[in-house]
């Protein structure tokens, strides 16, 4: 059964300390544009990276003007070196729902040893009293028929049809391995896990979720649970790592100028009561993980006094609880708005990290509009 209580008496020891007020190094990156609006399409968010098969790969949500509005689909583009980009195509479109046509929203890419996945969470917006003139409302609108589906390819040119993963979900975060070899899918207030290695099939539900209701469990819009769960925050957006000590951080997004933490004890299947850690935050996605040599990387937009989603940082760990050394990928404000639409806006948005080979690619929309990569080495943080 999820625990959905909160535990705010205790303060979780995770943190930046020292952030912002911190010396920070700058990295030397490379930028380049992989997208940027002409004449339609102008809503680009929810970016993604992986390499597989001798290319770079990069998918992210693509929109006529509003955020999650219906016909969003998914865009995916390829590179050899990361510094010329192939035409982005769409890769997944949005089929036709009960009265509108679904939105697709990308869950992240997963390199295997067979192939690589591309997550979609779909979902359809209630018809009545959320559109005026054919376009969203700012109403938090309820989402029907939550599905995560998923296309697979053994070449990184020829994709499947979409596969039915079975839970009802709409994934955060690619799948990450735990040292016993499960995956573990961060979603909003679930957190999936699979013991298949590919990453296809095999989904359980676990998280913070309510109880399920009609037996089935559902990762729902984090908004529409206030009436039904008594958290002081609105838990969302999670991103999750394991240290040496066997226990699963899942970090969430609150809402509010820190982020909030639940754990694991038992190789993800259970998690506690969600409390709050010291690790500031301007409320956006952010990426945990592991580097190759071992080190915990956090990206994200942690700076919570210049604006929103403004200068872009990676901060590094030994222990996976100190995040106490701070490099900036981006802090530049000079990205002008083609056409404003529905949530739009934030410098540096849902950024996404990889690295491979000695190189570091961050991808990250810009003002939810455009999309960006930096690219610097590994060695860079030396």
């Amino acid at each position: 059964m999820p625990i959905i209580t909160a535990d705010t008496d205790h303060i979780s020891p995770i943190g930046n300390p020292a952030f912002p007020d911190t010396i920070r190094k700058r990295l030397p990156v490379e930028r380049t544009w992989l997208y940027r609006p002409e004449t339609d399409w102008f809503y680009s968010h929810h970016p993604y990276l992986a390499h597989f098969n001798d290319r770079y790969h990069a998918i992210w949500s693509s929109g006529q003007i509003d955020e999650d509005a219906p016909g969003q689909r998914i865009m995916h583009a390829t590179s050899i070196d990361a510094r010329v980009w192939s035409e982005p195509l769409p890769l997944i479109e949005a089929p036709m729902g009960h009265d509108t046509p679904l939105i697709l929203t990308p869950g992240g890419l997963f390199a295997h040893a067979g192939g690589l996945n591309v997550y979609a969470g779909e979902y359809e917006l209630a018809a009545d009293g959320f559109y005026e003139n054919g376009r969203r409302r700012k109403d938090n609108c309820p989402r029907l028929d939550v599905r995560l589906r998923a296309i697979t390819t053994t070449d990184g040119q020829h994709w499947s049809d979409p596969i039915d993963q079975g839970i009802r979900m709409l994934a955060n975060m690619p799948p990450f391995a735990l040292r016993s070899g499960r995956l573990i899918m961060p979603g909003h207030t679930m957190f999936a896990y699979s013991d298949k290695p590919a990453g296809i099939g095999g989904w359980l539900p676990a998280g913070i979720y309510p109880d399920a209701e009609h037996g089935e469990a559902v990762d729902e819009n984090p908004d529409g649970l206030a009436g039904r769960v008594k958290w002081p925050i609105v838990p969302c957006e999670a991103s999750g790592y394991q240290t040496d000590d066997g226990v699963v951080h899942m970090l969430l997004r609150s809402g509010t100028s820190r982020l909030w933490v639940t754990e694991s004890f038992d190789n993800g299947g259970t998690y506690s009561a969600i409390r709050p850690t010291r690790f500031s935050d301007n409320v956006s996605r952010f990426q945990f993980g592991r580097l190759p040599d071992g080190r915990f990387f956090y990206l994200g937009t942690p700076d919570t006094t210049g604006g929103a989603r403004w200068r872009l940082v990676i901060s590094l760990s030994d222990d996976g609880i100190a995040f106490d050394r701070h490099y900036v990928v981006a802090d530049e404000r000079n990205y002008t708005m083609r056409a404003p639409g529905l949530h739009k806006g934030g410098d540096y948005g849902y950024p996404h990290l990889l690295v491979h080979n000695g190189t570091l690619l961050v991808i990250a929309s810009r003002q939810k509009e455009s999309v960006e990569i930096y690219r610097t080495s590994l060695s860079a943080f030396d």
